[in-house]
């Protein structure tokens, strides 16, 4: 189990990510469209500086959902492969056994 911490921390970045999604996305369209003049470009550039660092997607760190783990995490599922493993072996995935060969 990761600490609470580092999991409520994460929780937050991605709040935090969701709330500026639309805002960070206007302004990083009018900073990268070249026929606007550069000064409006700049202050579109420094609107962006000035919002939260962790409310960029790229702070969010993906984790298991049940265990927290930040290592070995499949995204289409959000759970490590350790816990993938445990829910395998318990029986809870249907179709999933454990390979022998």
């Amino acid at each position: 189990m990761a600490k609470l911490s580092s999991i409520n921390k994460n929780n937050r970045r991605l709040k935090l990510s969701d709330k500026y999604y639309k805002k960070r996305k206007k302004l990083k369209k009018i900073i990268m469209d070249k026929k606007l003049p550069l000064e409006e470009r700049f202050k579109a550039q420094m609107k962006l500086s000035s919002l939260p660092r962790n409310s960029a997607k790229t702070r969010v760190r993906n984790r298991c959902q049940i265990t927290g783990r930040p290592h070995g995490v499949y995204r289409k599922l959000k759970i490590s492969r350790i816990a993938l493993r445990q829910l395998g072996l318990e029986g809870k995935i249907p179709g999933m056994v454990k390979s022998s060969w």
